[in-house]
């Protein structure tokens, strides 16, 4: 996907710019110093995508009223200045982010990006479940910098600089698998910066119950009363000990269930399996059923997201 305001008429500039944003991110209001003028490149790597946006003066809001009326999932999303000053403002803060700085945000809550000049900013975005890390505790961190300079943030600031640079090279084949390990390596940065406000530590219990539920992952009716009842737990109690990782019993199986059915659709040694197939061997006995779920969570049918995740890109 490319974008460059220069290649249209000086009147259709602000409205297509906001077009391009709304579908390559989410929509958002736009406030420009002067006249609408940048550049907008990027590719979807799997269930990332990767933008690099350069653009004049101006600030960027994602009010109440686009969270209200949106109906797709919630995305983070980590913007990096390579040029210029930029500052990201949500849930009280302000934060100035300097060339090789980082932060991060949240969709589902209104915020500002706000280039104070000429900025040129890489944009990763990525579904909000896929962090696994819980919500409540990311509040902390959401437009705090990360310095690109030192521990964590100096090795995944210099890798999304470099990954930019690059997105031409990369084919469908490893699409999933980078997008698996961009993810998980912001994950990790988060989970340090996280400290205190990160997940509770682990119980045995909760990892022995996580062990149940991956065992019988394929059971049409495994559920919280099945997974208590198999670890000799009470229902409630169950659900007193995934609450403190910001999710239901049922969601996290559920979410389980469609990243395996996922993985095995992008699996060169199983794409001859049927999708019902796929989706039955996780848990899923209605096909129907299974399509609807994962459309609404990939934005594809299972079908149509094996096809696709074959193109590689946009």
């Amino acid at each position: 996907m490319r974008l460059r305001t220069s290649d249209v008429p000086a009147h259709e500039r602000e409205e297509l710019w906001r077009h391009t944003v709304a579908r390559s991110f989410v929509p958002l209001d736009f406030a420009f110093e002067a006249a609408c003028s940048g550049e907008i490149t990027g590719r979807r790597i799997g269930r990332v995508v990767v933008t690099e946006v350069t653009a004049g003066p101006h600030r960027a809001e994602r009010t109440e009223r686009h969270v209200r009326s949106s109906a797709g999932p919630a995305f983070y999303k980590l913007s990096l200045p390579v040029s210029g000053r930029l500052r990201i403002r949500q849930d009280g803060r302000d934060t100035p982010l300097q060339p090789g700085d980082l932060t991060i945000y949240d969709t589902s809550r209104p915020y500002q990006v706000v280039f104070d000049g000429t900025c040129r900013v890489i944009v990763v975005m990525f579904p909000r479940q896929e962090l696994r890390l819980p919500q409540r505790a990311m509040r902390e961190v959401t437009a705090r910098r990360v310095a690109g300079g030192r521990g964590l943030g100096g090795v995944v600031c210099p890798l999304l600089v470099n990954l930019v640079g690059h997105l031409d090279e990369i084919g469908a084949v490893g699409a999933e698998r980078l997008a698996d390990n961009i993810v998980d390596l912001v994950a990790t940065l988060y989970a340090s910066c996280l400290g205190e406000h990160a997940a509770a530590p682990a119980s045995p219990l909760r990892e022995r119950v996580k062990a149940v539920i991956a065992a019988r992952l394929g059971e049409p009716g495994l559920g919280p009363e099945a997974v208590a009842a198999a670890c000799h737990v009470s229902p409630g109690y169950l659900h007193k000990l995934f609450r403190a990782e910001g999710v239901t019993v049922s969601r996290y199986i559920r979410d389980l269930r469609l990243e395996r059915c996922r993985r095995d659709l992008l699996d060169p040694a199983a794409r001859h399996v049927a999708v019902r197939a796929v989706g039955a061997r996780w848990g899923f006995a209605d096909a129907a059923h299974f399509s609807r779920v994962f459309k609404a969570e990939y934005g594809l049918a299972p079908h149509e997201y094996r096809l696709s995740r074959h193109a590689g890109e946009w």
